[in-house]
């Protein structure tokens, strides 16, 4: 009866001892363990939260970085702005309505207003009037509503007050953009004087090419859009093909040495008509012989009169399809840019 009694007590303590040990195997299998923190590497791709879009706009001059960026080269400038502004809706209604005040305001200081453009006194604006309308998209004369009305939205465009009314700080805005797509001058304004090419580099114009059968040489691939814009000129322009003087090359390259002798021998360089270092160094710059006058006179009655000749409207129209840019003080001057605009 002892053994029996002591048989039981031993088979309930091996049940109690099981049991607690299935116990405290469950609750270990059944607890739920933390993970572990992703890697740095993956946090950092994560997406940006909703309160932090990934295509919020920047604002103009807001600093994305303390980091300095790095310096733009001077051989490798940007083609473009780094803000593109809207396009300007072209305006075909020169009478178009509500804008006579401006109108009046643009033929009065056509010919009057008193300024200096380009560090030099002038009066009006009548020698920049082609170049404008091109820029704002408008056939319409600088005396109608018309462009009244697409300056009026170029300036809204650019941000300036949509005055419709050609002033200073509106041209000043203009000529800037139409500097930057010189790049002689992206790469001039860094303080680089571009090296002239080697003369391998070059090649001579035809002795139809050049003004009088002058020794003229370009690089060969300005040389090559050169041949092709004027093909296309003379096709599309009777004017310009009944007259095979029209945009002959008056000059093309010049080297340095002769651009020095000639700052030494005349002491007029450094200024608005001459500089102390020329696009002409490149080989890609040409001044082009337009009609209408003494063909590189920059009295200012000269230049206005070639800006009113066929062959500069056909060039303010067309000559960007052939990567070629003007200096606006110099109806004659372009240069190319190695690509169409």
């Amino acid at each position: 009866m002892v053994v029996g009694m002591l048989r039981r007590i031993f088979i309930g303590l091996i049940w109690l001892i099981g049991l607690a040990v299935g116990g405290v195997i469950a609750l270990v299998v059944l607890t739920p363990r933390p993970r572990p923190a992703p890697p740095a590497a993956v946090v950092a791709a994560a997406p940006a939260s909703a309160s932090a879009p990934a295509d919020k706009l920047i604002e103009p001059g807001a600093i994305l970085s303390t980091t300095p960026a790095p310096a733009i080269q001077a051989t490798a400038p940007p083609t473009e702005p780094l803000i593109q502004p809207p396009p300007v809706t072209v305006v075909a209604d020169c009478s178009a309505g509500g804008f006579e005040p401006a109108a009046a305001a643009n033929a009065a200081s056509l010919r009057t207003l008193d300024w200096k453009p380009f560090h030099r006194p002038e009066t009006g604006w009548e020698t920049y009037a082609p170049r404008i309308a091109h820029e704002i998209g408008v056939t319409c004369g600088p005396e109608t509503q018309g462009f009244a009305v697409a300056l009026s939205r170029w300036q809204k465009a650019h941000r300036l007050p949509a005055s419709g009314r050609l002033d200073v700080a509106t041209f000043d805005v203009m000529n800037g953009r139409w500097e930057l797509q010189r790049p002689f001058v992206r790469v001039s304004a860094a303080g680089v004087c571009p090296e002239a090419p080697a003369g391998a580099a070059l090649t001579r114009l035809a002795a139809g090419e050049a003004y009088g059968g002058k020794a003229v040489r370009l690089r060969a691939e300005a040389l090559d859009s050169y041949r092709r814009m004027v093909a296309a000129a003379r096709t599309e322009s009777p004017l310009i093909g009944a007259d095979h003087h029209l945009l002959a090359v008056l000059s093309g390259y010049r080297s340095p040495e002769e651009d020095n002798a000639r700052c030494a021998k005349d002491n007029d360089c450094g200024n608005v008509t001459r500089a102390f270092c020329s696009a002409h160094r490149t080989g890609l710059a040409v001044d082009l012989y337009l009609g209408g006058g003494p063909p590189l006179s920059v009295d200012d009655a000269n230049r206005l009169r070639q800006s009113k000749t066929a062959a500069y409207a056909w060039l303010i129209a067309n000559a960007g399809r052939y990567g070629w840019v003007n200096y606006p003080f110099e109806p004659w001057h372009w240069e190319w840019t190695g690509a169409a605009q």
